[in-house]
């Protein structure tokens, strides 16, 4: 019997849609010169102009089917799933603090991590011109087809 690999990306990425900005809050006012580091950047949820996949969400669907593994466990006992991966696009482009927002097991999580941690850099995401950090969340659906 013959399996392969069906990957699908939702093409709808992102964690909110709200249209306002979220910024990660500092407490308020440093006690020593030690806590009066600079802050780092700020990530936000939106922006003027989202971070896009280098050759956009096509290109995006593609790297996916080409990089993933299948688990073995999941493939022999014919299983499927969907992981939500988050992260954050920096102002460079790079993808950076992979977590796995929600997962399914099975082997599917840590195949989700290794492959959006692989990702080649990103065109950044702006806000009035600059470039900013934008969180993103990528939902990664595992199936095999018959």
């Amino acid at each position: 019997m013959n399996k392969t690999l069906t990957l699908a990306c939702a093409v709808l990425l992102g964690t909110a849609t709200t249209g306002h900005a979220q910024m990660a809050s500092r407490s308020a006012v440093p006690t020593s010169a030690s806590e009066a580091t600079p802050a780092a950047p700020a990530v936000l949820t939106f922006a003027d102009e989202m971070p896009v996949f280098p050759g956009g969400d096509a290109a995006m669907h593609q790297y996916l089917a080409k990089k993933i593994v299948y688990p073995e466990a999941a493939t022999q006992q014919n299983l499927s799933g969907t992981v939500y991966v988050r992260f954050v696009v920096d102002e460079q482009g790079r993808v950076r603090d992979a977590e796995v927002a929600k997962g399914c097991g099975h082997g599917f999580d840590e195949e989700a991590l290794r492959v959006v941690r692989l990702m080649p850099w990103w065109t950044p995401g702006r806000m009035a011109g600059q470039p900013v950090r934008v969180q993103r969340t990528l939902p990664i659906i595992f199936r095999l087809s018959k």
